[in-house]
């Protein structure tokens, strides 16, 4: 979001579901779209069955990878030299669009000097990528009009995280692939309802819609609005608040994540947490952070209260009841409106439809939008929809980006912040399976899902596996600097050698344990995807015992 915003004015999609399916091509990077996404996953099958040219640049062998035109199987955290090339050779050939950049951008001239050394042959080396490949993705991508990239967690979870967002968006501007059906940018957000989050002003920089707490227009008007003072300074990004935890930090207050299981280095975060005065939950099931926590507010989930949501393609929708929350459960606007009350707040809110109403009148990007609209058009908006005249943005940038004129950031490699070694020779990265959603607080609930991946597991290319003398289906320990957790060898040429990679959904081999807390620059996003690793063989005497240890681990697509 935050590259985003600094380079074209909005952080989000910049077109709708819709349109991927009518795209001519896709540059997939970074995502694992038909576990992790898919529903947009199936939008990009029927491209590629229509005809559309699907380009996958991803570290690991994916479904998609198997219907792809190219795999580029880069090295894990070499995205901005893979990305800086394809811009090289897109310059070099004479297909940037010029009119557009004249008309539409700003700082282009400082980008060629940046990309003079990032040639294929260099990135080659570098990424593990043939030259080749890189030049033939570039002149694919740079001639074919109807171009989109999609990318996620594989882009935003290094320690330069911001800068690979800024490369892509320089492919984008320097193309012109901006402003109309098909062609853009594409954040697949990574859960539900996290666009609304971010559009609703729960970042550290920004109030509702994108504006920033540092502008002093802005922050005049919500001290107008909301009858206090605010301050103009940034608060904690997530990274920095979980070291914090427990030092200048004494108090939380967690809602809808298991941040025992879904932040890194989670040993340090632990002894923060038994360090905090007053941690609070409100969840709607148990999970592994509860046993820290001091009160306990059980909420309604989606189908118990009344909403909006909005998706990955800036859509708002409204959500209904269905059920009424299960004992003592409450929707959590209604939690929070009674502490605020009770802290001594004179909030004048009814429900859910005066907070929305409340929002939308003081973001600009929102203020045609309201629960009478939603419904009256049956389908959702789009933001921007500035008044009650527009019907919403299907696609972003259309007549002009949004920021005014979009922005080139010439970035320059920076490596991740732990690489192999020779005591932790292997690179481990961390993702999500179809099977399981995020910390898997729901989903190791339901009946069908445990039946298809009842455990944690480590992919092991077949070389690094013969190496150490582990078996398809052994335990093993997988050891970083920060911690080991022992779990089942998948012995997988899904993974390039010298790569491993764990789903971070269980419990009981939490992947946290071992990942890097070291966060990107601007937004602080851990780096997730990339640390230096090490894999043990379990003897038989130590391996776990009883039940479950005969349990089916899931298959690879490249197991031969």
């Amino acid at each position: 979001m935050a590259g985003l915003v600094a380079t074209f004015g909005a952080g989000a999609m910049t077109n709708s579901i819709g349109e991927i399916r009518d795209a001519d091509l896709l540059f997939v990077i970074g995502s694992n779209t038909t576990e992790a996404h898919p529903i947009i996953g199936m939008e990009m099958k029927q491209a590629v069955k229509r005809g559309a040219k699907l380009i996958v640049a991803d570290p690991r062998s994916i479904w998609l990878s198997t219907i792809a035109n190219w795999h580029l199987k880069l090295k894990p955290g070499t995205d901005v030299w893979l990305l800086n090339a394809m811009a090289n050779v897109i310059l070099t050939e004479g297909l940037v669009d010029e009119e557009f950049i004249a008309q539409n951008t700003e700082g282009f001239e400082a980008l060629p000097e940046v990309l003079a050394k990032y040639t294929p042959e260099e990135a080659e080396r570098v990424t593990g990528v043939p030259a080749a490949e890189i030049r033939e993705t570039a002149l694919e991508y740079a001639k074919t009009r109807k171009a989109a990239i999609c990318y996620t967690l594989g882009i935003t979870e290094h320690s330069h995280g911001t800068d690979n967002v800024y490369a892509l968006s320089n492919l984008v501007l320097m193309t012109g692939h901006l402003g109309d059906a098909s062609m853009g940018l594409n954040p697949l957000r990574g859960q539900n309802n996290v666009q609304g989050a971010n559009d609703t002003g729960a970042t550290p920089i920004f109030y509702p819609g994108y504006q920033r707490v540092d502008d002093p227009e802005v922050q005049a008007k919500y001290e107008d609005a909301w009858g206090v003072p605010l301050s103009p300074e940034p608060g904690l990004n997530l990274n920095e608040m979980m070291k914090e935890t427990g030092k200048s930090i004494r108090g939380l207050f967690v809602m809808g994540e298991d941040i025992v299981i879904s932040e890194p280095n989670v040993s340090r975060l632990e002894e923060g947490l038994n360090k905090v005065d007053f941690l609070v939950l409100q969840d709607i099931f148990p999970n592994e952070t509860t046993r820290f926590a001091d009160v306990i507010f059980p909420a309604a989930c989606f189908a118990e209260k009344d909403g909006v949501f909005v998706n990955s393609e800036r859509r708002m929708q409204r959500v209904r009841k269905a059920v009424e929350p299960p004992g003592q459960a409450r929707a959590d606007w209604e939690i929070l409106l009674d502490l605020a009350r009770a802290a001594g707040a004179s909030f004048k809110h009814e429900g859910p439809r005066d907070i929305f109403a409340e929002m939308a009148r003081h973001a600009p990007k929102f203020a045609g939008i309201s629960y009478e609209r939603i419904e009256e058009l049956g389908h959702g908006i789009q933001w921007p929809c500035s008044d009650d005249d527009s019907a919403g943005t299907t696609y972003l940038h259309e007549g002009g980006i949004l920021r005014g004129k979009g922005l080139f950031e010439p970035v320059e490699y920076r490596p991740s912040k732990e690489l192999a070694d020779d005591e932790y020779p292997l690179v481990l990265s961390t993702g999500r399976t179809l099977y399981h959603y995020n910390a898997a607080t729901q989903t190791r609930r339901a009946a069908g899902l445990p039946v298809k991946q009842p455990e944690a597991y480590i992919e092991l290319h077949p070389r690094d596996a013969g190496r150490r003398s582990i078996e398809d289906g052994d335990w093993v320990d997988v050891l970083t600097r920060r911690g080991k957790i022992r779990c089942r060898a998948l012995i997988s040429k899904q993974v390039q050698r010298g790569c491993i990679w764990m789903p971070f959904h269980f419990g009981e081999a939490r992947a946290n344990l071992l990942t890097v807390d070291e966060g990107d620059e601007v937004t602080g996003t851990a780096e997730y995807k990339v640390c230096a690793a090490e894999v043990r063989r379990v003897t038989s005497e130590l391996a776990p015992k009883g039940e479950g240890q005969e349990a089916f681990y899931p298959g690879s697509y490249y197991r031969e």
